[in-house]
């Protein structure tokens, strides 16, 4: 994958997940100013050991700063939503003190399918995102066959 190439401005990914983190970490390896809103112990751990980027089978380490609220964030010249849709109404009260006059406001509809990769492997082969489906479960019991693909706007 082509490293990502942005304009200079501050960014702030709301929600650490699979998407969110992903983002931010591509974000901030492309030298971007970028911070991170997380809680709990998805705060912690990025707080002690950054967010672990994993591409084509390399696993880096992006170090990145995160914090606990908009507060701290400050404003932002891109706000990323990242966190699941029926999430957003109790935070948006939250959202004040990262919007500028200019602040754009990208939401993501947070969450990869468990069978987005069906067959896009090589061989045959069925890659999985263990952040999606963890244990196989999903894969198991549904299987990917029956899914429709479907974009919330």
């Amino acid at each position: 994958m082509s490293d990502i190439t942005a304009p200079q401005g501050t960014a702030c990914v709301f929600g650490l997940g699979a998407i969110g983190g992903y983002l931010a970490a591509r974000l901030a390896r492309a030298g971007q100013q970028v911070c991170g809103i997380a809680r709990g112990a998805t705060l912690a751990a990025v707080r002690e050991r950054g967010l672990v980027l994993v591409e084509q089978g390399r696993c880096e380490t992006v170090p990145l700063r995160v914090v606990a609220s908009a507060a701290e964030a400050g404003p932002q010249d891109v706000v990323f939503l990242a966190i699941k849709a029926d999430g957003l109404p109790a935070i948006a009260a939250e959202l004040r003190p990262l919007l500028g006059p200019d602040t754009a406001v990208v939401t993501i509809g947070n969450g990869f399918p468990w069978w987005y990769f069906f067959r896009a492997g090589a061989g045959g082969a069925n890659p999985t995102l263990s952040s999606v489906d963890s244990r196989g479960l999903l894969w198991r019991l549904l299987g990917p066959e029956p899914a429709i693909g479907c974009v919330a706007y």
